[in-house]
């Protein structure tokens, strides 16, 4: 156990040292990408993160957590609450039991430039004085009764010309919602990740590993079961499963009963919707979520696994 106080230890003995570690390491991975947006919370917020991170075409976003000193005199969030109003917009709150219920926010948009300072207990006197960086502050007027008005500042080094850019932002921002979908499916409500009783720490990131990629075929699902994005079905399964699929499916509109049997689907969304049956739903009342999918997919597995040993018996 490190006696020394959390705030005079070195950074990279800090915990928060994993949000620069991680953007770092993601860079070599990313670096054929046009443009990479790191998205934090607010537990991101961190000065030396915002000194040593951005570069051309690696961005960040982060709600802001600290009251910071800004170059020239004020704090962050006195300065955010003098900007001038920039426009109003309704969008839509997901539930987040039990605390919050699914609701409809109208927000209030301010944006801007400031300056942070480094803060006085900064051990790394190497990491510049100041940054630059664009604020974005969103505020509920008018919320329902009983709720926790939301209130976003929100710190980024992407440029913002105007109101439209800046709504961008908080467009990018509310996307986090996914993560913590990801997240869920991986860990009490899905995988049970949390659960394992591996012994090496070796072991237990290669079953991370798969998790990860098993939930995000889930939150595919759930994001592609209205069609919105119009994506192939060969995103997420190879052919033989699209075959399983295909068997497993409704009619499809024009073909024989022969012909759908060995028709193979093309789109996700009709895989999603067998998915979904398979999980439970019941096409009635609230659209699959990605617990459904998880239900769907251990279903759709087992099938699938049983029907290539019955073909590979023949």
């Amino acid at each position: 156990m490190n006696p020394t106080p959390h705030r005079q230890r070195p950074l990279e003995e800090r915990e928060s040292f994993r949000w620069i570690d991680t953007a770092q390491r993601a860079k070599p991975v990313l670096r054929s990408a046009s443009m990479v947006t790191v998205v934090d919370d607010r537990e991101a917020d961190i000065y030396p993160k915002w000194a040593v991170l951005p570069e051309p075409g690696f961005y960040l976003l982060t709600r802001a957590m600290s009251d910071r000193l800004l170059r020239g005199g004020g704090t962050l969030f006195n300065v955010a609450a003098r900007l001038a109003v920039a426009g109003r917009r309704t969008i839509e709150l997901p539930a987040r039991p039990p605390t919050r219920a699914k609701r409809s926010a109208m927000l209030e948009l301010r944006f801007g430039e400031v300056e942070i300072c480094r803060p006085r207990d900064e051990l790394d006197r190497s990491l510049p004085k100041t940054v630059q960086l664009r604020l974005v502050e969103v505020h509920e007027v008018g919320p329902s009764e009983g709720a926790e008005p939301l209130h976003w500042r929100l710190l980024t080094t992407h440029d913002i010309a105007d109101a439209a850019e800046a709504w961008r932002i908080v467009g990018w921002y509310q996307a986090r919602w996914t993560i913590e979908q990801l997240f869920r499916v991986m860990k009490s409500q899905g995988l049970q990740l949390e659960d394992s009783q591996l012994g090496s720490a070796e072991r237990l990131v290669k079953l991370a590993a798969v998790a990860t990629k098993a939930a995000c075929v889930d939150i595919q699902l759930t994001q592609e079961r209205d069609g919105k994005h119009q994506m192939p079905a060969a995103n997420v399964f190879t052919e033989p499963e699209i075959e399983t699929l295909a068997v497993l499916g409704p009619p499809l509109e024009g073909k024989t009963e022969r012909q759908q049997s060995h028709h193979p689907i093309s789109s996700l969304t009709w895989a999603a919707w067998i998915i979904a049956r398979l999980g439970g739903w019941n096409c009635y009342y609230k659209p699959p979520g990605p617990i459904t999918f998880r239900r769907g997919m251990e279903q759709f597995y087992a099938i699938h696994r049983g029907r290539q040993l019955e073909m590979r018996l023949h």
